[in-house]
């Protein structure tokens, strides 16, 4: 059975970031310019959180060694992340948005509907 979290994003603002936990897994939900993504908050290079990274625009840059990612697929954007994180399916609701765990991706995989 697939794993959903409904978040009050309204207190969120563009650049924001936010780490809920669905289930065992922690995830980083993304306002990317009023668009909202939620990935896998753990640096596929160090294996640490990315919950207190810089967001500009859609990419993600890991607070530890300055790698970057693109919330909106996952893809790494630069050294030395090199393998994408997976990405969860995301869509507004009433009260916040809905985010589906069981619905992972990578590059290419889940996409927002906000």
């Amino acid at each position: 059975m697939a794993e959903r979290l409904v978040v009050d994003v309204s207190d969120l603002p563009p650049g924001g970031l936010r780490e809920v936990k669905i289930g065992d897994r922690a995830v980083l939900v993304c306002n990317a310019g009023g668009r909202f993504h939620a990935i896998e908050s753990r640096c596929p290079h160090a294996a640490v959180s990315l919950a207190q990274g810089r967001l500009e625009g859609h990419v993600l840059e890991c607070p530890y060694h300055g790698g970057t990612l693109d919330v909106r697929d996952g893809s790494p954007q630069s050294p030395p992340i090199r393998r994408p994180v997976a990405t969860f399916a995301v869509r507004a609701v009433e009260g916040g948005i809905e985010i589906d765990a069981g619905a992972a991706g990578g590059a290419g995989g889940p996409r927002c509907t906000t």
